[in-house]
């Protein structure tokens, strides 16, 4: 084993490994004996390709070239496709109408939806098909002339051509879930500003005049029926979001049985053929399992998502741990194989060797108010390097977006790309994060750029304390939200951190809230408080404004085709520190939007902020990369 300094170490985890073959698993829906699912492919330009699996024969793509199935209904999409028989329907990312493909044949995709008056100014989200296949139900979301946004819910016409969709439900701002039962009913789910879909939702049941569940304080996710036609949910109002059949809890638990719905289609969960058992996943404590009827399973992974039944004592998933990347795989739970799983996709052709992998150790530590907050850490992990005997690794904390989201357990090769050079990692679950209960993701109510930089601050602080990290080289990254985080941080914390990254993100609450996109239009309602009513808090929470507080060189990496958190929230703060005389690196990527989908970019970011990191925090990278340029130094 070679002594070297942390964060020179050498890793097999190289920035082209991070993209190499790799392809991300989503929505995976089940037909039969046929199981789809949407594969996001950084090596196409992030296009997003529909692949169909049955026990007899190896995956196939079932999109053609050209064609990409992926919604933009709120910005973040999801579900954007359906499938019944061999038929499938998918809203287009290119123009974003609905278009039908009959893979029994070698006919190209046709539109059903009617040409929208300006490029994607009509979208669909969310794809339904009934159970005698003669409707097809969406989310529909219309940009209208006037500058406004209308979102509803409609019928499409399965065989199309262009028929105008029938209005089933409008009114209010939102629309998600459609979801047929066996008998034609349609349940679905909606609710207004200024809450979001986590804060309260309204349970809606065709051929009702009142919502059957849900409030301003209740959040709803994930209606859905079993084939014997009962009504299932996800509801948070013991403080928790657990299950529900017909209207009664299946099992009250301190867990969470559910997340934020940031995008179409979130499925932890499904009803078994046989006699509509309930096989769902749960969070606690950072970690995820797999429970029947709220029994836990034995099985070795950490994460589930994609949650659907598959034959009749079966379910299909995404899964992963810690030393796996995401994996779609067939897990038996009855019978002669019963626990059985079978991988029907990874996600990376190959994975990194075990011994250099950090394994996450979660992590409770006080915050301020008394309160304790939460976080996984990754210790430095390499077989063919230590540290110098006197010296402490510099510690990397990273502030997750959302901010509702939370931190993953399953192998991140971004987090194994700093622990394998000898950098550590830690991944804050600041209040205001989910898997937690309800309670505490509503301590950012009104406290966002407070109570998660604090958690922050404190999270950092906690290692330096017990010995694990070196306090005087510790950086902070962030991306959309978590940008917001680090920045604030950066500001508001002087002399906690040497160094940070911003990843697309907020720099002007102001801006944020008077431009950006229907959905969080009045997101920040609940967390900073009603505009322009607040305009005073909204300024003093906002790093722009206080630009010469900035206490560390900040590397600004952003999308220039972002319409969540545009390019001049970015441009505005790299102009303060370029006056302020600030290290800094600013690099844009034209062609990305929120969140990066190339390979290319992908690749760039990361050896940007390692060699940025390097530079400022005092160590050499091992990899043969392109500096960084960075101004002011």
């Amino acid at each position: 084993m070679t002594t070297a300094p942390y964060g020179s170490w050498v890793s097999p985890v190289t920035a082209a490994r991070l993209v190499d073959k790799a392809v991300s698993l989503g929505q995976v829906t089940v037909d039969g004996d046929d199981v789809y699912w949407n594969e996001g492919r950084p090596a196409e330009g992030g296009r997003q390709v529909v692949v169909r699996w049955d026990p007899w024969h190896e995956p196939v793509d079932v999109l053609p070239a050209g064609f990409s199935a992926r919604s933009t209904v709120h910005e973040y999409g999801g579900a954007s496709f359906a499938a019944r028989d061999r038929v499938l329907w998918f809203a287009n990312f290119d123009d974003q109408r609905v278009y039908r493909c009959d893979l029994t044949t070698a006919d190209p995709p046709a539109p059903i939806t009617p040409d929208p008056p300006t490029p994607r100014s009509v979208r669909y989200a969310d794809l339904q098909v009934s159970p005698d296949g003669s409707r097809l139900a969406a989310v529909r979301e219309r940009h209208l002339d006037s500058g406004q946004v209308a979102n509803d819910l409609v019928l499409l016409a399965p065989d199309g051509p262009n028929a105008e969709p029938e209005v089933i439900a409008a009114g209010h701002d939102f629309y998600s879930a459609p979801r047929f039962g066996p008998d034609g009913r349609l349940a679905w789910l909606s609710w207004d500003h200024p809450n979001m879909p986590w804060d309260g939702t309204e349970l809606w049941l065709s051929g009702h005049d009142t919502p059957v569940a849900g409030g301003l304080d209740e959040s709803i996710s994930q209606p859905r029926w079993s084939p014997g036609g009962s009504l299932h949910w996800a509801s948070d109002r013991t403080g928790w979001w657990n299950l529900y059949r017909d209207g009664r809890i299946i099992v009250d638990d301190a867990a969470e049985y559910s997340g934020p719905d940031w995008v179409f289609g979130q499925s932890t969960y499904a009803t078994l053929a046989s006699d509509g058992t309930v096989v769902a996943a749960r969070a606690r404590n950072g970690l995820g399992e797999l429970t029947v009827e709220g029994v836990p399973q034995p099985t070795a992974f950490s994460s589930f998502s994609s949650v659907q039944a598959f034959g009749s004592s079966g379910v299909v998933a995404v899964v992963a741990s810690a030393t796996m990347s995401p994996t779609l795989v067939r897990i038996d739970l009855r019978g002669l194989r019963a626990g059985h799983v079978g991988v029907i996709r990874h996600s990376r052709p190959t994975t990194v060797d075990a011994s250099y992998l950090s394994a996450p150790e979660p992590v409770t530590f006080p915050t301020d108010g008394g309160l304790e907050a939460h976080a996984l850490f990754y210790p430095p992990a390499n077989p063919d390097f230590e540290g110098p005997p006197d010296d402490l690794p510099p510690l990397v904390v990273m502030s997750h977006g959302g901010p509702t989201s939370a931190a993953q357990s399953d192998l991140n090769l971004k987090v194994q790309f700093f622990t394998s050079r000898g950098l550590a990692v830690v991944d804050v679950d600041y209040g205001g994060s989910s898997g937690y209960g309800r309670a505490y993701r509503r301590r950012l109510d009104g406290q966002w750029g407070v109570v998660d930089v604090a958690d922050c601050v404190n999270a950092a602080r906690h290692l330096a304390a017990a010995g694990r990290v070196d306090g005087s080289r510790m950086a902070i990254r962030g991306g959309s939200a978590g940008g917001f985080t680090t920045l604030c941080a950066l500001t508001f914390s002087s002399g906690v951190f040497a160094a940070g990254a911003s990843f697309y993100g907020v720099a002007d609450l102001a801006s944020l809230a008077t431009d950006t996109h229907k959905f969080e239009s009045r997101y920040l309602d609940r967390l900073v408080g009603p505009w322009p009513e607040a305009a005073d808090v909204y300024r003093a929470r906002s790093p722009i404004h206080s630009a010469d507080r900035l206490s560390a060189p900040v590397i600004v990496l952003q999308g220039l085709d972002d319409k969540v958190v545009p390019p001049a929230q970015a441009e505005v703060l790299v102009e303060a520190l370029r006056a302020k005389g600030l290290p800094f690196a600013y690099v844009t990527f034209e062609g990305e939007a929120h969140g990066f989908r190339k390979a290319e970019t992908i690749v760039r970011a990361a050896e940007a902020e390692l060699s940025f990191y390097g530079r400022i925090l005092g160590f050499q990278p091992a990899d043969d990369i392109e500096p960084v340029p960075i101004a002011n130094w």
